[in-house]
């Protein structure tokens, strides 16, 4: 478990949480308190409009049975819900905080300050921010250094990835200890070194997005076209290798290093629309020595066994529920 040393001594272990409160009950507020209602905890919610309780318990109850089948924590229940109605009364002794708000910085600044205000003084605070840097968000909190992001990929309740990074003012037992909830929480967790714009994820997602508009804006492929190019395409193996172990296994016994000298020069040509940095001496050798850390000794052969493997998994599973989704429809039409 990582060190959470300079906590204060009323904060809950990661692993002994009970309570989460989630402020803002929307798309991903909302799939952010089903998560944390299949892990069995008990769940605090607050959002300010009108129908907000009718349309997160819908949520909620349209999401259960996926997480049924991907399996529910010990003593996990909906009724482990409440809705409170004031944000003061959500907080209220709660072990964690989950600010889930629209993307829209004045409203992340006002409401976190007022989350940090009303929230038990030795609780990690974390907001759920695609973009925004906490040190842009923690301006007005008198307690800034116990707020962080942690940002999930949409729907929280599936998608087990959560990036984590503080602010200038944040310390660095709050990124600790936040990273270690969400891990005893079901999360799988990077934990950044540095603020970036739109984290590690988003960077990466919008680069094909804006790459997909540039094709589409110009005629050069369809919508269709594209996302068939990555869901029977590099889609698959990022699944589980990602780019850059997809590319180490590109260059052969030679690995990272011979795909990187090899090919290299292709970074020049015009295959997308974003320009790819110079490929330096250093740059090469941090690719390398970062792909070696990820191998961790596993030769080619045995990475192309479980690639293949994954790969053929994954196949199969998607098989298997396109033909379960083809009889429900031709089920439908019989019944029509």
């Amino acid at each position: 478990m990582a060190e959470t040393s300079g906590a204060p001594a009323a904060t809950a272990a990661p692993g002994e949480v009970r309570t989460v409160a989630c402020v803002g009950a929307g798309v991903i507020g909302g799939g952010w308190v089903a998560h944390f209602l299949a892990r069995g905890y008990d769940v605090r919610a607050w959002d300010p409009a009108p129908d907000a309780e009718r349309r997160l318990r819908d949520l909620v109850r349209s999401a259960w049975p996926a997480l049924t089948r991907l399996g529910l924590a010990e003593g996990a229940s909906m009724d482990r819900l409440t809705v409170a109605p004031t944000l003061a009364e959500a907080v209220a002794g709660a072990d964690f905080v989950q600010e889930s708000a629209p993307e829209r910085l004045d409203l992340k600044v006002s409401l976190l300050a007022e989350i940090d205000e009303a929230a038990p003084e030795h609780v990690v605070i974390g907001s759920s921010t695609s973009g925004y840097s906490m040190s842009e968000m923690q301006v007005k909190a008198a307690r800034p250094e116990r707020l962080v992001v942690g940002h999930p990929f949409n729907p929280p309740y599936l998608v087990p990835l959560v990036e984590v990074v503080g602010g200038t003012s944040s310390e660095r037992w709050a990124v600790e200890w936040a990273s270690e909830f969400y891990r005893a929480a079901g999360k799988q967790v990077i934990t950044m070194d540095r603020e970036l714009p739109g984290f590690i994820g988003n960077r990466i997602q919008e680069a094909a997005w804006r790459e997909a508009l540039h094709m589409v804006a110009n005629g050069e492929a369809t919508v269709e076209q594209i996302d068939r190019s990555m869901t029977a395409g590099m889609g698959l193996r990022w699944a589980f290798f990602g780019p850059c172990l997809t590319f180490h296994l590109a260059g052969g016994e030679g690995g990272m290093a011979h795909m990187l000298d090899h090919f290299g020069p292709s970074l020049e040509a015009p295959w997308t629309r974003l320009a790819a940095p110079e490929l330096t001496t250093e740059l090469r050798d941090a690719m390398v020595a970062g792909t070696d850390e990820v191998v961790a000794g596993r030769g080619n052969a045995e990475l192309i066994e479980q690639r293949d493997r994954r790969m053929i998994a994954v196949m199969r599973a998607l098989a298997e529920v396109e033909a379960e989704e083809a009889a429900e429809r031709a089920a439908g039409e019989g019944s029509a």
